[in-house]
């Protein structure tokens, strides 16, 4: 069993449009951030929602799909794990900042594609997949002509 465990999960809108750049070793980086809502009730029995923002960071080939696909205002799933840094500003005051370093991206919001809804895509480990199919137990998922052979999606039939 493992020690320990350091795993984020979020489901929320893109607060805005993904941002990439380059490390010095040439991997891309994209940042994004998140807004996640909840609902509570005050203790005048208030409803109020309140906004959470997460700064979401992701490297290589998540990067560059998460640059392409990802929108403003689009709501996703992100799992990643939590990473604090902290530096000493300009200011003189030490800043402290938390990103979720995503390991899975899906987008779930629903586009229209040559007619039919297709339901959001998975992009998981610097891969790019179609949302997994809600198949009955037992039966194995029929197989999908969106691959070329070197197991990567053809644009033109990505489902976002």
């Amino acid at each position: 069993m493992a020690s320990s465990l350091n795993k984020m999960m979020l489901i929320g809108n893109v607060g805005r449009d993904p941002e990439m750049r380059y490390m010095p070793n040439g991997n891309p980086v994209t940042n994004f951030s998140v807004a996640v809502n909840r609902n509570r009730t005050s203790p005048e029995g208030e409803r109020r929602e309140e906004t959470e923002w997460f700064r979401i960071v992701t490297y290589t080939k998540l990067a560059e799909i998460c640059n392409q696909y990802v929108k403003k205002g689009g709501k996703v799933y992100v799992e990643g794990r939590i990473q604090v840094r902290t530096y000493d500003g300009q200011d003189g005051l030490k800043h402290t900042i938390v990103e979720v370093i995503a390991n899975d991206v899906q987008m779930l919001d629903s586009r229209p594609r040559t007619g039919d809804e297709s339901g959001g895509a998975e992009v998981s480990a610097g891969r790019s997949a179609p949302a997994p199919s809600h198949q009955p137990a037992g039966r194995p998922a029929p197989e999908s002509d969106q691959f070329d052979d070197a197991g990567e999606i053809d644009p033109g039939d990505a489902p976002f």
